[in-house]
């Protein structure tokens, strides 16, 4: 399904922007190019969601082209990720932190770099659509397009004080969640992790987010960090269980 999020991507060596592109296109719209100036030019006239920017390019950089974009109110909103070295974002980066949505550490294995960027763009994904729904306090949405492990990432990264719905084959499990941390969730008899877990399984069916929703009862005992990765690695024990028993058939 296509993307709502436009993302900039801007790097002046041409393998690695064609890589990235490939990868990132797979969940946003992505326009690329290879010149920090005109990424700022780009950025002043189309406003795009994202911009992502190698800090080692000749001539405007991707720290300057940060400083502009934040200089200027039109554009000062514009999530900024920076591509940079371990020793840069340690050093040279650390007095702009603040003005990062995320740095990608270089160098970086494609599929490890998408994934922390997609971490990102469903964050940001996750806020135009509720700024674009109608009635206000609910989003609607698919797990084709944003699945429960995103959603759930988003809510966290977003510190989203909701209920969150999701449905899937005639089964529905309803979380609570105060500043991203889920406090209650039930999906028909089971109550708290067991709950989330049952719904990170699931692949398809729809969500629905009410930010007007809450409940007085209190069921989870981890961090939505800590069910996600729990609800992932039950999920990888039973994919293998799965395919042990498939090659002994």
């Amino acid at each position: 399904m296509p993307s709502n999020v436009k993302v900039l991507l801007v790097d002046d060596n041409p393998m690695i922007l064609e890589l990235l592109r490939h990868a990132l296109a797979q969940f946003s719209t992505v326009e690329t190019i290879n010149d920090g100036a005109d990424a700022w030019l780009k950025t002043v006239d189309e406003k795009p969601d994202l911009v992502i920017a190698d800090c080692s390019m000749t001539g405007l950089d991707g720290r300057q082209l940060l400083e502009k974009i934040k200089s200027r109110s039109a554009t000062a909103t514009i999530p900024v990720i920076l591509m940079a070295t371990k020793a840069d974002i340690n050093e040279k980066l650390k007095m702009v932190q603040d003005n990062v949505e995320d740095f990608v550490e270089k160098p970086f294995f494609v599929k490890e770099a998408a994934a922390r960027i997609k971490k990102v763009v469903d964050k940001i994904s996750l806020e135009k659509m509720t700024r674009e729904a109608h009635g206000g306090s609910v989003v609607r949405g698919n797990l084709e397009q944003m699945n429960a492990l995103d959603v759930l990432q988003s809510l966290d990264m977003g510190r989203k004080t909701c209920s969150l719905t999701i449905k899937s084959n005639g089964d529905a499990c309803s979380m609570f969640l105060t500043d991203g941390q889920i406090y209650h969730a039930q999906c028909g008899k089971l109550k708290g992790d067991e709950a989330v877990y049952k719904a990170l399984a699931w692949t398809s069916g729809s969500f629905e987010i009410d930010f007007k929703g809450s409940s007085k009862e209190q069921s989870t005992t981890q961090s939505t960090q800590g069910l996600m990765l729990e609800g992932l690695r039950l999920l990888d024990e039973s994919n293998r269980d799965t395919e042990e028993n498939v090659l002994e058939a």
